[in-house]
């Protein structure tokens, strides 16, 4: 018999959920899209949602993780920092190993 393991990581600080997958989902389309308004329509997420997972996550950041810009004539947008870039690095590497580690464990019982 074929058994699967299932998993989610996220990572809390005093205040609450800091990250997770949903909010590294996030991150991604803002870095791919350049716009809060445009990540969360790819996600179909409110802008209201998306705004306020980005600012909790910035508030509880060390550094901010997305820097944004108001709309007007020339448009608004948003921009991953180099920090926000390494954050989402290290959580999917975190992922990836914690994956692997599991996996592996469960191959002891699958024998």
């Amino acid at each position: 018999m074929d058994y699967k393991i299932k998993s989610r990581i996220w990572i809390e600080s005093e205040h609450g959920v800091f990250l997770g997958e949903g909010r590294v989902k996030l991150l991604k389309a803002i870095a791919q899209t350049g716009s809060l308004s445009k990540a969360a329509s790819t996600l179909e997420m409110s802008y209201k949602k998306a705004w306020n997972l980005l600012d909790s996550m910035n508030k509880t950041a060390k550094e901010p993780l997305v820097i944004t810009a108001t709309g007007g004539k020339g448009g608004g947008g948003a921009d991953i920092t180099d920090y926000g870039q390494k954050v989402i690095q290290t959580f999917d590497t975190i992922n990836q190993k914690c994956w692997e580690f599991l996996d592996h464990e469960l191959q002891q019982i699958s024998l």
